[in-house]
């Protein structure tokens, strides 16, 4: 025969409120073993606990309650593991993403002392390329400009085609001011693109640019952007025209973010050096 807990002794039990014991009734998440009809009064069975602390530590790694459910009610134990593993990536991907960012705001506040800009000025030739050109928002445009790096560069193996250099990116002014705007993601090529897709043919015009080298995640990349923009106010005639990026070394040559290299490119007037 069970053994009944009152909700209170339950709740002590598990370490759960009655509060939150109440609010996965409602949901079913976990629901008691017995409701008087009469008071509403619930009662648990010692049984249940497991599945509680279960529950509890899976809050505790911030598993959205519907997931909770899901990892309940896996039919069997492969599918259970897999449901979890899952999360446990996610929350990996985002400790990652954590780490990151508490590396770069470290070194924003302690700052090395006299270290040089490393900023050259640069006459860019015009160059053809395969391009995919779209208008993103800010928060897409990491996931988008992987995924169309990857097509530009299938394309080029498909047609036979080498890449002429590093992969690059165009930026308009909105994509900074509005968080939203045209961008273009290039592949320098050997020869003639045929359309395909989103993929095109592109001569990227040329320009003379002030250029910076960011070492690292791009999570880092606006660091780089504020130097950049702080030595042109300083040293150069800034014109209009959209920013650039160059990857001399990213997600399609490592996975290891810490030996990703990006130049930025400021449109500039050349009067000489920088």
């Amino acid at each position: 025969m069970p053994t009944y807990l009152a909700i209170g002794d339950f709740s002590r039990a598990t370490h759960m409120t009655v509060k939150t014991l109440r609010h996965y009734h409602r949901i079913g998440l976990l629901e008691p073993a017995d409701v008087d009809p009469h008071t509403g009064y619930r009662r648990y069975t010692t049984d249940q606990i497991p599945t509680a602390q279960v529950i509890r530590r899976f809050r505790a790694l911030g598993m959205p309650l519907e997931e909770i459910q899901a990892v309940l009610s896996a039919p069997d134990l492969p599918t259970r593991n897999e449901r979890i593993g899952a999360h446990l990536a996610r929350l990996e991907e985002e400790l990652g993403r954590t780490q990151s960012a508490v590396a770069s705001l470290r070194d924003l506040l302690d700052p090395s002392p006299g270290a040089p800009d490393g900023i050259e000025l640069r006459s860019v030739p015009a160059t053809p390329a395969a391009a995919i050109t779209e208008v993103i928002g800010g928060d897409d445009v990491r996931s988008w400009y992987r995924g169309a790096l990857g097509e530009l560069y299938a394309t080029l193996d498909a047609q036979g085609l080498i890449a002429g250099g590093a992969a690059g990116g165009i930026f308009a002014d909105d994509m900074f001011t509005h968080h939203r705007g045209q961008s273009t993601i290039f592949v320098p090529c050997s020869g003639p693109v045929r359309p395909i897709g989103r993929v095109t043919s592109l001569t990227v015009p040329a320009a003379e640019l002030a250029v910076i080298e960011n070492a690292g995640p791009t999570i880092d990349n606006d660091r780089a952007y504020g130097a950049l923009a702080s030595h042109v106010a300083r040293h150069a005639l800034a014109v209009d025209g959209p920013v650039r990026e160059y990857y001399l070394v990213g997600p399609h040559d490592t996975p290891d973010t810490s030996r990703w290299r990006t130049e930025i490119g400021w449109p500039v007037f050349s009067t000489g050096a920088v």
